[in-house]
C-alpha cells in the first residue's frame, strides 16, 4: 500500500516515512500543497496524509480540489490546532479523519489502519489465492504448510500480486508503486524479489505461482 505524505514540517515528515516504512508501507513525501497535487494526478496512491497549514495551497484547498475531481482517495488531515470548527471544516471538506498535532506513532497508525480498511470495505485483513493467504496485520504469508513474515519490499509485492490475482503487473508498475517515482533502482531489483518470493511459494508447497510474461510482467496464478 502506497501513502502520499503532503507536511512542510521536514523532521516531522521524515519521521513519519520511516514510521510507515516500518509498517510495511510504501511512503512519498512532498512539502508543499501545489506538490501533492502534482503528486496525486498519477493515481498512484492507496491513501493521503495532509497536513493543513502548508506554504502555496494548503491542505484543505488540496482537499477540496481532489473531492471536486471526483478523487475519493482516503484523507487523513494533520493540524496544529485544535478548535472543533477546524475538524469540522476538514471533515465537512471531504475528509476521512483527522489527527491534532503532537500525536503518538500508535494512534497514527491505528488511524492509518482504520481508514484505509474501511476505503477498501475489507472485512478480514487477509487476503487469499489458492492455499496461500497474506495477513495484512502480521505481514505473514502462509500456507498449510507453514509460513513466513515477509520483509518490507517483499509484503508490498506480494500484496500487489495477491490484490491482483490473474492481472499482469510490469515491473514499471511495481517501481512505481514500491520503490517511488523518484527512487533511482533498477529494474532488475523487481526480479530479484520476485525471485525471493517464488522461492517463499515453493518451501509453502503453495498451488499458486507467479508467472513472467516476457515483456509484460508478472502474473499469480494457480499452478496447472
Amino acid at each position: 500500500m502506497r501513502i502520499l505524505l503532503a507536511e512542510d514540517e521536514h523532521s516531522l515528515s521524515r519521521a513519519v516515512v520511516a514510521l510507515l516504512e516500518r509498517n510495511h508501507y510504501s511512503a512519498d513525501a512532498v512539502y508543499d500543497g501545489e506538490e501533492a497535487l502534482t503528486y496525486l494526478e498519477a493515481g498512484n496512491y492507496d491513501a493521503l496524509i495532509l497536513d493543513i497549514m502548508m506554504p502555496k495551497l494548503d491542505g484543505l484547498s488540496v482537499l477540496r480540489q481532489l473531492r471536486e475531481k471526483g478523487n475519493r482517495i482516503p484523507v487523513l488531515m494533520f493540524t496544529a490546532k485544535g478548535e472543533v470548527d477546524d475538524k469540522v471544516l476538514g471533515l465537512d471538506s471531504g475528509a476521512n479523519d483527522y489527527l491534532t498535532k503532537p500525536f503518538s506513532t500508535q494512534e497514527l497508525m491505528a488511524r492509518i489502519r482504520a481508514m484505509t480498511r474501511n476505503q477498501t470495505a475489507q472485512v478480514s485483513s487477509r487476503l487469499a489465492f489458492g492455499n496461500v493467504t497474506l495477513d495484512q496485520t502480521t505481514f505473514e504469508l502462509a500456507s498449510p504448510s507453514g509460513s513466513f513474515r515477509l520483509a518490507n519490499k517483499e509484503y508490498q509485492m506480494m500484496e500487489l500480486l495477491m490484490c491482483n490475482p490473474k492481472q499482469l503487473i510490469s515491473s514499471e508498475r511495481f517501481l512505481e508503486r514500491i520503490w517511488g517515482y523518484d527512487s533511482d533502482v533498477e529494474l532488475n531489483v523487481v526480479w530479484v524479489y520476485i525471485s525471493y518470493l517464488r522461492k517463499k511459494l515453493t518451501a509453502l508447497r503453495a498451488d499458486i505461482q507467479i508467472k513472467a510474461t516476457r515483456n509484460a510482467g508478472y502474473a499469480l496464478e494457480m499452478k496447472a
